[in-house]
C-alpha cells in the first residue's frame, strides 16, 4: 500500500485537516460573540447561543438559563444574515472537510490523488475557504437583532459591538479559512505525483 502524495502533498493533507478542523470547531461553537444580560455571560455563533431568558411561572420573573443550545429552528435564528452566514459558513466547512479528508487517504492509498486531482482539491478548498471568509464577513450585519442589541447593553448596531466583544470561535473559524485559501491552496498544486504512462 503506497502513498499517492510526494513529501509537499503529505504536509498538505495534514495541514488541510488542521484547518478543516479548525473551522468546523469554531463553527459549531456558541463563542463568536461574548456578552452579558441580566448580570449572566450570554454568547452566540452563527446558529447556537448560551444563555438565554426564560420566563419563571413560580417566580413571575424572567430568569436567565444558563445552558447552550441551537435555536429551535432555522427561523429561529435573530437575523437573515446570520441564517446566510449558517447556510455559507456551514457548506465552505463541509468542502474543506471534504477535501482534507480525500488528502487523507491520498496518503495510504496509490493512484488517487495525480497532479490534476491535488489542483481541483486546491480550488475547491479556496472556494470552500471564501465561502468561510465571506460568511464572516456577514456576520457583523446581524448585530443589530433584538437579541444581540439585549445583550450588548442596547449599543450594539451592524459592524458596531457595543459591550460586546468577538470570541475565540470567530478567529478560529477564519484563521482555518485564510490558511487554507493561502498555505493549502498553493501546496495542493504540489500534492500529487505525476502519473506513470504505460506503453500498453
Amino acid at each position: 500500500m503506497g502513498s499517492s502524495l510526494t513529501c509537499a502533498g503529505v504536509v498538505w493533507a495534514l495541514l488541510s485537516f488542521l484547518c478543516a478542523a479548525a473551522s468546523c470547531v469554531g463553527f459549531f461553537m456558541p463563542y463568536w460573540l461574548l456578552g452579558s444580560q441580566m448580570e449572566k455571560p450570554v454568547s452566540f455563533g452563527t446558529f447556537r447561543r448560551c444563555s438565554y431568558p426564560v420566563r419563571d411561572e413560580a417566580h413571575q420573573a424572567t430568569i436567565m438559563l444558563e445552558q447552550c443550545g441551537r435555536y429551535a429552528s432555522f427561523q429561529g435564528i435573530p437575523s437573515l444574515e446570520w441564517r446566510i452566514c449558517t447556510v455559507v459558513t456551514g457548506t465552505g466547512c463541509g468542502l474543506l472537510l471534504l477535501v482534507a479528508l480525500t488528502a487523507l487517504m491520498g496518503c495510504c492509498v496509490s493512484d488517487l490523488i495525480s497532479r490534476t486531482i491535488g489542483r481541483v482539491a486546491g480550488g475547491i478548498q479556496f472556494v470552500g475557504a471564501l465561502l468561510i471568509g465571506s460568511g464572516c464577513a456577514l456576520y457583523p450585519l446581524g448585530w443589530d437583532s433584538e437579541e444581540v442589541r439585549q445583550t450588548c447593553s442596547n449599543r450594539s448596531n451592524q459592524f458596531e459591538l457595543g459591550s460586546c466583544e468577538i470570541g475565540w470561535a470567530f478567529y478560529c473559524t477564519g484563521a482555518g479559512a485564510v490558511a487554507a485559501m493561502t498555505v493549502c491552496t498553493w501546496m495542493a498544486c504540489f500534492a500529487g505525483k505525476r502519473q506513470k504512462h504505460y506503453p500498453y
